[in-house]
């Protein structure tokens, strides 16, 4: 079977070597200059580090076999995290129960609440009683207004912004049940504290392993160059145009195509597209993540994920690399990462990093009143368009199926990891998924044929 996929994120690249283990001919094509999608990588200091934050949790069981199965096992580490809430302009650690107690922004009954409320969402594991209900309306009725306000609440908006109020509790649901799942179970996992996994030399790593596994079984994967358009023959895919690096257009011949690409672009490449099918893709809608890294002369605070609760700051969490890696690992640069979650229309999109920066500047103070801009070594922005879908509360009503109406064309994206959230493990287990349903496909419309 030929097989092109069209994305060099890790959803594309682990369908990719998916299909070139079952010894199929996979071309991989990613548009930009390096492969990794969300997972890309760029250098600080000399080490290298994610465009975008990244962690594994204990789940995150599909990645981390996946690690070991490439050979880097023993470069994946497991460490306690130091998690804190900014609150009021005080940072509160956030690690576990006894944290818990201490979080004065809420009453002592709040807090009792606010633990007993996650042991009993820890405890249910069947997701699909929650479907169609709202977290908000369910943490109101657990926690009270004042654990919404101050703690669940700002979680919700930190992710969703003004779509706070209509997420899924599915969403909500998964994001307890994960980070509790890095805890031993039961009441010692409340006091326990939380592991958090990474790559020795950024994740980075495990995207450059799956593209040699890939080119090690005889198929290619490649950076700049730009799929044009899926063809097709009378409701089949036939190949893809793609881009040559000199500008000129080939045709690669496919009996499937994997788009592992965000909903939105895929009406570009298939300009026939099912309209139904079409019209599904347009009720998701996403928000753009943005992130601003700064690398600093020393740290910023002790804390390595902040989530900032204040509704006036602009940025709603501050993730400090160096408080989870040593900075050795950055030439001695202290990294921290500020990011938001923003719709289409907001004046982030088109703003560059200095912009950015000096909307930010007085709140990074908030986290450290000494902060100034000549700690500044280096400064970057990130952002990615398809960052996060909006998991409403009909959500799971409107995810794409993975297989499309056209024969051999398949959609692979963080629209359709529900119940769970975006994250590499997610995605590598979808590309897996695809790819296996792609496989088996071929084999029916193969066994049809010979009859």
């Amino acid at each position: 079977m030929k097989v092109v996929v069209i994305g060099g994120g890790v959803g594309g690249l682990g369908a990719g070597y998916e299909f070139a283990k079952a010894g199929h001919e996979v071309a991989l094509f990613e548009a930009s200059d390096r492969l990794g999608g969300q997972v890309r990588t760029f250098e600080i200091g000399g080490g290298r580090i994610e465009n975008f934050y990244h962690h594994l949790f204990k789940s995150d069981t599909v990645v981390t076999e996946l690690i070991h199965e490439l050979g880097l096992g023993d470069d994946l580490e497991w460490i306690h995290s130091k998690v804190g809430f900014l609150s009021g302009g005080k940072i509160y650690p956030f690690v576990g129960a006894i944290d818990l107690l201490r979080f004065t922004p809420v009453s002592l009954i709040t807090r009792i609440r606010l633990g007993l409320a996650a042991l009993w969402l820890r405890r249910q594991h069947d997701w699909k009683q929650y479907e169609g209900k709202r977290a908000k309306d369910w943490i109101l009725r657990a926690v009270g207004r004042e654990g919404y306000e101050k703690v669940w609440g700002p979680l919700l908006r930190a992710k969703f912004g003004p779509h706070a109020d209509d997420v899924s509790l599915v969403w909500f649901w998964g994001k307890i049940y994960l980070r509790f799942a890095s805890r031993p179970p039961g009441l010692r996992g409340l006091f326990a504290k939380e592991q958090l996994g990474y790559l020795r030399g950024s994740f980075g790593r495990l995207v450059d392993a799956l593209g040699e596994a890939i080119r090690a079984r005889g198929g290619t994967a490649e950076a700049g160059r730009r799929a044009q358009q899926v063809l097709t023959r009378d409701g089949h895919v036939t190949g893809v145009c793609v881009a040559r690096p000199d500008g000129t257009t080939e045709d690669i011949t496919a009996d499937v195509v994997i788009a592992a690409v965000p909903s939105l672009l895929l009406p570009r490449l298939v300009p026939d597209l099912d309209a139904a099918y079409r019209e599904t893709l347009d009720k998701v809608d996403f928000q753009w993540a943005t992130v601003l890294v700064l690398a600093l002369d020393r740290p910023l605070s002790h804390i390595y994920w902040l989530t900032v609760t204040d509704p006036d700051v602009p940025f709603v969490v501050a993730v400090e690399q160096t408080n989870f890696r040593p900075a050795s690992e950055y030439g001695g640069q202290h990294v921290v990462y500020f990011s938001n979650y923003t719709d289409p229309g907001d004046p982030i999109v088109d703003e560059d990093e200095e912009q950015v920066f000096t909307r930010y500047e007085a709140y990074i103070k908030r986290i450290n009143p000494a902060f100034d801009r000549s700690w500044i070594v280096g400064r970057w922005l990130f952002k990615d368009r398809a960052g996060q879908p909006i998991v409403h509360s009909r959500y799971h009503e409107v995810i794409p199926p993975l297989r499309t109406p056209t024969e051999g064309l398949y959609l692979c994206n963080t629209t359709q990891v529900y119940p769970e959230d975006r994250g590499q493990n997610y995605a590598i287990r979808l590309g897996q998924q695809v790819a296996r349903l792609a496989m088996a496909d071929f084999g029916a419309r193969q066994g049809a044929g010979d009859k």
